[in-house]
């Protein structure tokens, strides 16, 4: 399957206000909505003092979901996934997997200082649990914002 990552700029930014979860999911992905919004502000606020990237994961022309990379510059295990979701519309066709690899080889590439991916996932979250063991992520043993952090070795010793 075939995705891409664009970031969300001037020309989509309106666009990806309209992708959402299913009302069951929210909680999963972010507290309030439209969860873009929120990712576009801890952008713009440099949230926890990160550089935000937010991704718009398109399949050919069509948005089918979002992404957000937040990364402490000069670290190289202080690489995060947020807010990562597939349109409602779109779910169960694997754009999940692909665009998670798809943003995988983005981060290898783009930030080549990065040792650690990492993110969380909502402990009654099996499906997302599920995807992230599949491409390789692990559990760290660890919490943070009281759900359990899953972590990628991307490169050099972990």
């Amino acid at each position: 399957m075939d995705v891409e990552l664009r970031e969300v700029t001037q020309a989509n930014w309106q666009d990806a206000l309209h992708l959402a979860v299913f009302p069951d999911q929210q909680r999963f992905v972010a507290d309030y909505t439209p969860i873009v919004a929120i990712a576009l502000a801890k952008a713009y606020l440099h949230l926890g003092g990160a550089t935000w990237i937010p991704y718009a994961i398109y399949a050919g022309p069509t948005m089918v979901g979002f992404v957000a990379l937040a990364y402490e510059s000069g670290t190289p295990d202080q690489y995060w996934i947020f807010h990562f979701f597939i349109d409602q519309r779109y779910q169960g066709r694997g754009y999940g997997r692909a665009a998670l690899r798809c943003f995988i080889e983005l981060v290898k590439r783009e930030h080549p200082t990065c040792q650690l991916l990492q993110l969380v996932v909502h402990p009654e979250n099996r499906q997302a649990q599920r995807l992230y063991l599949a491409a390789g992520f692990y559990l760290s043993g660890t919490e943070r914002w009281g759900e359990p952090v899953y972590q990628l070795a991307v490169r050099g010793a972990q």
